[in-house]
C-alpha cells in the first residue's frame, strides 16, 4: 500500500484530552452549583425589628484590621520654578496645612512639560519637596510620578488619605 492510501486508524488515545476537559468542565459546574444562594443568605440573616426597646448606650469601638483608603483624593496644583524647591516646600505646606494630622497612604503627582522625561523629573522633585513640607504625613507613602504635557514649573498633585 502506498503511504498516501493509508487509512487513519482511530485509537481511544486521541480522546484522552477531550475527555479531560470534558471532566474539568463538570467539577466546575458541581463546585459553582454546590453553593448558595447569597441573596436568599442575605435576606435569611436580617433580623426583624424587635419590640420596643430602649437604646443603649454605644460603646466606643476601636476599628480592627487593615486601614482603608478614602477614595476621593484632595486635589493640589502647585506653581514653582523647576530648581525652587523652596518655594514647592512652601506650597506644599500651605496647601496641606488643614490635613497635617492625616496619613498619607500614596501620591499621584503630574509634573507638567513639553516632553515626558522632564515632566516626570519634575514630579519626582515635587514628591519629594512633599516629603520636606510633610515628613509626618509621607512616612510611608507610596509616590508615582507622572508627565501631563503642558509648560513647564507646574504639578498636579492627587493625594490619597487613609480613612480615620
Amino acid at each position: 500500500m502506498s503511504p498516501l492510501k493509508r487509512r487513519f486508524r482511530f485509537t481511544p488515545l486521541h480522546l484522552a484530552g477531550w475527555l479531560f476537559a470534558d471532566m474539568l468542565l463538570v467539577l466546575a459546574l458541581v463546585s459553582m452549583g454546590d453553593r448558595g444562594d447569597p441573596l436568599a443568605a442575605q435576606a435569611a440573616a436580617k433580623p426583624s425589628k424587635p419590640a420596643a426597646v430602649e437604646p443603649s448606650p454605644e460603646p466606643s469601638r476601636t476599628p480592627t484590621g487593615p486601614r482603608s483608603v478614602a477614595r476621593k483624593p484632595v486635589k493640589i496644583h502647585l506653581t514653582a520654578a523647576v530648581g525652587d524647591t523652596a518655594l514647592m516646600v512652601k506650597q506644599l505646606r500651605a496647601a496641606t496645612a488643614r490635613y497635617e494630622e492625616r496619613e498619607a497612604a500614596f501620591v499621584l503627582t503630574f509634573g507638567q512639560a513639553p516632553e515626558p522625561g522632564d515632566g516626570q523629573a519634575y514630579a519626582r522633585k515635587v514628591n519629594e519637596a512633599l516629603r520636606k513640607a510633610r515628613p509626618d504625613m509621607c512616612t510611608d507613602a507610596t509616590t508615582r510620578d507622572f508627565w501631563s504635557k503642558g509648560p513647564s514649573g507646574s504639578a498636579d498633585l492627587e493625594i490619597y488619605f487613609y480613612t480615620r
